[in-house]
């Protein structure tokens, strides 16, 4: 088998939520189990929707969370550049061949000589692949209309731009979610029209709330941003450990697990077919377990931050040690070491 590549492809367009780390976090647990290379790419073509300091956030708070990457736009790499716009020459370049070849055609916009590149869809091709985690699936032609390559600004869609980008990283495998399960017959038209390999899919199952309703970035019910979770005091290690039992299960059944021990014990096959539920007791459950790991004075040097941001007085670090002791075995972040006080300390 080839050296595994895999990618985490996010766009600089806000902060890192949790359905992107855990994208993130699956491709670094394959990537790192096998032996391979794990890259960050950055898909920052849609430029309206770009943020400042969006493409840092995104890479610190998977650093936060304890992932390491072999390539990337900061680290660099034999296969860059690592941000989109700045590989715009390359998908023109494709683009081109595929009109040279009559399978993409100009679409002129009315009374003007711009144009967007449309795709040429087969008639009547089947379309199969066998996803890491649902098996064969199977896709017609009939069901896909002529799609847009190149828009009539020289920007490329994602279906067509995330090809060349896998296509000339080597990428060998994509983990990603099921909302993209529609988009790999388009993404299969473009590796078979440059006779090129296909990489092997799998497509994760979405996170639901409490509700079993699908977890969006508007639901109120759950805290969705890593760096919300970080100023609340949760442990990344602990946040690590949640995240991948977001949809895989060990054959141990164990839910307290280091991360090299996600790492040795990951198997794709044992891969969720059924949505991933967010419970937060779970989360506030696994939480408490590595808070109760810590050596107190690491656990006080943390409490410290909020305490002395809530401004109360810390008389000593003999003092400071003695109310975190009392109080580890209830925290299910650090932050509540805040309310802990205050409610043990209130006085009528």
């Amino acid at each position: 088998m080839n050296k595994v590549r895999v990618r985490y492809a996010p766009s600089p367009t806000g902060l890192l939520h949790i359905g992107n780390a855990r994208s993130a976090l699956f491709n670094y647990i394959f990537a790192r189990h096998f032996g391979g290379d794990f890259i960050v790419r950055i898909e920052d073509t849609d430029t309206s929707r770009n943020v400042a300091g969006g493409e840092a956030s995104q890479l610190n708070y998977l650093r936060w969370l304890g992932l390491s990457w072999d390539e990337s736009p900061d680290l660099g790499g034999a296969y860059g550049p690592y941000r989109q716009l700045e590989r715009l020459d390359l998908y023109q370049k494709y683009a081109q061949e595929l009109l040279d070849k009559g399978l993409a055609y100009k679409e002129y916009r009315e009374n003007s000589d711009q144009y967007a590149i449309r795709f040429k869809v087969p008639e009547d091709t089947d379309y199969v692949f066998k996803d890491l985690v649902r098996g064969e699936l199977k896709f017609n032609s009939k069901d896909v209309e002529d799609w847009i390559l190149m828009k009539d600004n020289g920007i490329p869609t994602y279906n067509f731009a995330v090809v060349i980008d896998d296509h000339l990283m080597e990428i060998t495998h994509v983990l990603r979610g099921e909302e993209h399960i529609t988009n790999t017959p388009k993404q299969m038209m473009v590796y078979q029209a440059f006779g090129w390999d296909i990489p092997i899919f799998g497509h994760m199952t979405i996170i639901v709330n409490e509700q079993k309703k699908k977890l969006s970035k508007r639901d109120q019910n759950v805290i969705q941003f890593i760096s919300e979770y970080e100023s609340m005091g949760y442990l990344p290690e602990a946040m690590f450990n949640f995240i991948a039992l977001l949809g895989w299960s060990p054959q141990t059944n164990q839910e307290i697990l280091t991360q090299q021990e996600i790492i040795d014990q990951f198997d794709p096959s044992r891969l969720s077919k059924a949505p991933a539920m967010f419970d937060k007791e779970k989360l506030a459950f696994i939480n408490s377990k590595y808070i109760k790991q810590l050596p107190i004075d690491v656990l006080s040097q943390k409490a410290r931050v909020f305490l002395e941001k809530a401004d109360i007085n810390i008389q000593s670090d003999a003092w400071l040690n003695l109310l975190v002791g009392i109080f580890q075995d209830r925290m299910t972040h650090i932050g509540e070491i805040v309310s802990l006080y205050q409610s043990f300390f209130h006085q009528d």
